[in-house]
């Protein structure tokens, strides 16, 4: 599936230079073995995870993909190549980079074809965390993740895995000055939504029925004070337990339903 927004046709954009990586998991793997737009050169598993991908080998196959022929590999060996403690299930796929996606291409989409919603990190920098808010984008259908080209996650094996696939489904686009690009957003009809626990009101208070582009910070620090500022408005999710904030790709998922929920409603 071709990384892109969703119903939209793909913008011109150019590769980024960057190390080929090793993605691993069944989810990963298959996703970036069907998407037209990734180099895949080495597929390694078990002779267990190899059968259990015959489907996914198969559709490539009927597609006219041009991928290698799987290599048969024991653990050890996938233990070796990949981070200590991956999760790999038995296979582990050599990858080119993907295109990156610029801001401008996602703002020079026709209207119609511009996402409903986007995710804006403000220097979250765990990969786990990146690839948690990737998954929850593609599952209620935001149409990018947008980082700061500094204080982020590359697009490793590691953020790969928590994305479960959706490193492939969803723009990972960076930016170098986050102030302008929510700039841009909003020159574009999108309302910037800071959630910080400062806001003034709850986000189930807002219309969310328009375009908005939901803004998130690190763990501990949360928004930087110049990212507040620039957003259209600072909003909370209304916790009522004894623990007060949520970790912050849970928040990026409760957000993203909230979101759905009122467009579903309005």
């Amino acid at each position: 599936m071709a990384k892109q927004p969703p119903s939209a046709a793909p913008p011109t954009r150019s590769a980024k230079a960057a190390r080929p990586t090793f993605l691993y998991g069944l989810h990963s793997v298959a996703a970036a073995w069907l998407n037209p737009e990734r180099e895949c050169r080495r597929l390694l598993g078990t002779e267990a995870a190899i059968a259990s991908l015959e489907p996914m080998l198969h559709k490539a196959r009927t597609q006219g993909l041009a991928r290698p022929a799987p290599v048969t590999v024991g653990r050890p060996e996938l233990d070796n190549l990949l981070p200590q403690g991956a999760v790999h299930q038995g296979v582990a796929l050599e990858v080119g980079p993907l295109p990156e996606m610029d801001l401008d291409d996602l703002l020079r989409l026709p209207e119609e074809q511009r996402p409903g919603a986007v995710v804006v990190l403000d220097q979250v920098t765990d990969p786990h965390n990146v690839g948690a808010i990737l998954r929850s984008a593609a599952a209620f259908g935001a149409g990018a993740v947008i980082v700061t080209e500094r204080h982020a996650p590359e697009a490793t094996g590691t953020l790969a895995k928590s994305a479960s696939g959706a490193v492939d489904l969803i723009p990972l686009i960076r930016v170098t000055n986050l102030a302008r690009a929510l700039g841009d957003l909003q020159k574009s009809g999108y309302w910037c939504i800071g959630l910080d626990e400062t806001g003034r009101r709850s986000l189930p208070e807002l219309d969310l029925t328009g375009r908005i582009a939901i803004v998130l910070g690190a763990e501990g620090s949360g928004l930087r004070r110049l990212t507040q500022e620039r957003c259209d408005d600072l909003a909370h999710l209304p916790t009522t337990g004894a623990i007060a904030t949520l970790n912050v790709s849970n928040a990026a998922a409760v957000a993203l339903y909230e979101w759905v929920r009122k467009r579903k409603a309005g």
